[in-house]
């Protein structure tokens, strides 16, 4: 056993690539375009008054246009009329009664 000497560590390198996608159906947050699109989605699916608003409008639009007279935002902050919505996701997935 004199003289036998351990093998050799190897440090192997692995490369990672990573993808970005921009079109309008990207879903890069929780499955969602963003975070603003999911806030919106996620108030608008869990608050009960909200939702019953959102079921009598029938599109994302017409609920923005409808509730701009009392509510602004979410309460986490997010306006409903900020332009980084999708408004085609929210449309599909929300609306989609």
């Amino acid at each position: 056993m004199r003289g036998r000497q351990p093998a050799p560590l190897t440090l192997k390198t692995y490369q990672m690539t990573v993808t970005f996608q921009t079109n309008a159906l990207d879903t890069s947050y929780n499955g969602w375009t963003n975070y603003e699109t999911w806030n919106v989605a996620l108030w608008i699916n869990n608050d009960e008054g909200l939702y019953n608003i959102a079921r009598k409008c029938g599109s994302y639009q017409d609920f923005v246009e409808y509730i701009s007279e009392f509510v602004f935002q979410t309460p986490d902050r997010v306006r409903f009329d900020d332009p980084k919505v999708n408004a085609i996701q929210i449309n599909s997935d929300v609306f989609d009664f």
